[in-house]
């Protein structure tokens, strides 16, 4: 129904940044929110950032301040700007459309792209 495909992930040194990119496809008229979703290695997935089709955020509290979440509705694109990185960053970060029907949400994934911060 609706299909995610991340963009840009990649390695990039501590203190550096990195622009990641989600394009939405698909049934995409209902989706209630997108957002970035992580995880490492031997962790579980976390949120990382969301954004409502209204413009409201949301924010996990170890990447508040470093990274901003926006989007583009008329495009279906929402896009995290990640400044600051730090190695605990690095993980494989997924794309996430909520669409809420009759109460309940409904999540859609992307692949997923990998980010590593390295020196």
């Amino acid at each position: 129904q609706v299909q995610l495909v991340e963009s840009g992930g990649g390695l990039v040194q501590p203190g550096g940044s990195l622009r990641l990119s989600c394009a939405a496809s698909g049934s995409r008229f209902s989706i209630y929110a997108m957002g970035w979703y992580r995880q490492a290695p031997g962790k579980q997935r976390e949120m990382v950032a969301t954004i409502t089709t209204g413009g409201n955020t949301n924010y996990a509290d170890s990447v508040k301040g470093r990274f901003a979440i926006s989007r583009d509705n008329f495009k279906n694109m929402v896009y995290l700007q990640m400044n600051s990185l730090k190695p605990e960053d690095a993980a494989v970060y997924y794309c996430n459309a909520k669409r809420l029907v009759i109460g309940v949400y409904h999540d859609h994934w992307g692949q997923g792209t990998q980010v590593t911060v390295s020196s």
